[in-house]
């Protein structure tokens, strides 16, 4: 396969962790990310987090002049180049966009949300791309700051994915509040731990796995803690959290916490990551976990070279879709061919790159699966299927402009939906539902006949469409529908013109 990537190309992942932000940058040589530059700083977003949501001015501005170093070092770098993702805090955030918008100036790139299952699958990339290969089946555990994502894959590929609102900050928080540790607020916070996770225990059990490996920083602290306790290559177990937790009633403060090989910085919040893996190991029967250096970071990394080789989990996810809802695939594809070739007319003049392309191709694929439901309204069926569920691959913002552009692509205009769209995708969402409303329009009768050569051009608000006389006489459903057109799409003071040649 020919790869798109240059040798010796650069890419950049950015976490904006519930616990600690992260930049990492590398270089892309014979097939293989080669670390060059790493940046962290434990910011704690979490511990700002307000129960209405809201974020304290403290935490705010530790985190914009992160961000802001973080893009001194990046600048370099076109957007496509660099893939930056805010996790759990920033998903409660009350206005995560108010958010984002500084953080996005500080860094200079967009920032994107992930779903919690969508950070799964990330991490376990990640993971697996940090430990030696096997057809083994794993289960990868990852305690974040803000939550804790669970996995089951093999090769690269994962299997199941799960994402609970448990972490180290939050979790420290809320079950030793305070700082004290006692017994009691211990075995409280286990068992409630425990408790969550009996929603998937059971499955996951029956599942399987031959390996477990953790990652991330509340797991790699204790597997330093556990090579300083003797264990063979700082293997975790329930006895050494046994261990540990005997350590953390002892100390009885989190000030006063003295572990072997625990950092001050991870002091802070190592009784409530501990207490997460502890309940973790017993209620799973994981006997033994191994730490991992590789996180989501260098997930975010591989996903970004996999879709420059066209091995885009994208694609895998709208094929499912479309098998799952029934869609008559080949009119899909008619209503495609026609939309990606006025797309390519249109682009330049319309300041359209490859990412609104892509888009678009999965829109016009998924267009009609609303019809699985009920043919009334069936576009606002397909567009809250595809706003609400779990698409592997796709960012929150992805797939708020797919169900848009989808829920737009026949009838009224949802005025309202487009403008909820960030200012960066709004005014290309609002052309790609223009291009999928016309192709659907011209492939209406869903048979298999050649649409004519199209004449477009298009404006800043308006497009021009030429169509043969000849053809257009011979189809007055089409020439009443173009005529119908020109009235929605005046809604959003854009203008289209149809001429005959």
């Amino acid at each position: 396969m020919q790869l798109l990537l240059p040798e010796g190309e650069e890419l950049a992942a950015v976490d904006l962790g519930s616990n600690s932000f992260h930049l990492v940058v590398a270089r892309y040589e014979n097939g293989q990310l080669q670390v060059i530059d790493r940046l962290r700083e434990a910011v704690r977003l979490a511990a700002g987090l307000g129960e209405d949501g809201s974020l304290s001015n403290d935490k705010r501005r530790q985190a914009l002049a992160c961000l802001a170093q973080f893009g001194q070092r990046i600048a370099h770098l076109p957007d496509d180049r660099v893939w930056a993702v805010g996790t759990n805090t920033v998903r409660k955030l009350k206005s995560p966009r108010a958010f984002l918008i500084a953080a996005e100036t500080a860094l200079g790139h967009p920032i994107e949300i992930v779903s919690g299952r969508e950070e799964a699958r990330l991490i376990y990339l990640g993971v697996a791309h940090g430990i030696p290969e096997s057809r083994k089946r794993r289960l990868v555990v990852d305690i974040g700051g803000g939550s804790t994502e669970f996995i089951i894959g093999e090769g690269f590929a994962a299997l199941e994915r799960e994402s609970l609102q448990m972490g180290c900050v939050a979790s420290t928080l809320k079950y030793f509040p305070g700082g004290e540790i006692t017994r009691k607020r211990y075995d409280d916070a286990r068992a409630a731990i425990a408790l969550e996770l009996q929603q998937f225990a059971t499955d996951y059990k029956a599942r399987g796995w031959k390996e477990c490996w953790g990652s991330s920083g509340t797991v790699k602290a204790i597997g330093d803690i556990a090579h300083k306790l003797g264990e063979k290559d700082g293997y975790i177990s329930r006895a050494v959290l046994d261990e540990i937790r005997d350590g953390l009633i002892k100390a009885g403060h989190i000030d006063a916490i003295k572990l072997p090989g625990l950092s001050d910085e991870r002091r802070t919040v190592i009784a409530g990551g501990a207490v997460i893996l502890h309940a973790v190991i017993e209620t799973l029967g994981i006997k033994t976990m191994q730490a991992c250096e590789t996180a989501m970071r260098e997930g975010l990394l591989w996903d970004m070279v996999g879709r420059a080789e066209h091995s885009d989990p994208r694609e895998a996810t709208i094929h499912a879709l479309c098998q799952r809802y029934s869609v008559d695939e080949a009119h899909a594809e008619r209503v495609e061919r026609s939309a990606l070739t006025m797309f390519d007319a249109v682009a330049a003049a319309w300041k359209l790159d490859e990412t609104h392309r892509t888009w678009l191709h999965f829109a016009a694929r998924v267009h009609e699966l609303g019809l699985a439901i009920a043919h009334s309204q069936h576009h606002q069926h397909a567009a809250y299927i595809l706003a609400n569920s779990d698409l592997a691959g796709f960012t929150r913002l992805e797939q708020q402009v797919l169900a848009a552009v989808v829920r737009g692509h026949r009838r009224g205009i949802p005025v309202k939906e487009l403008k909820s769209i960030p200012a960066r995708a709004a005014t290309a969402a609002q052309r790609l539902m223009v291009l999928l409303r016309l192709a659907a329009l011209l492939h209406r009768s869903r048979v298999d006949e050649r649409v004519p050569k199209l004449a477009i051009e298009g404006d800043e608000d308006s497009l021009r469409l030429s169509l043969p006389e000849r053809w257009l006489q011979s189809h007055p459903l089409t020439q009443t529908d173009l005529e119908q057109e020109r009235d929605y799409l005046a809604a959003i003071d854009f203008k289209l013109v149809v001429r005959t040649v």
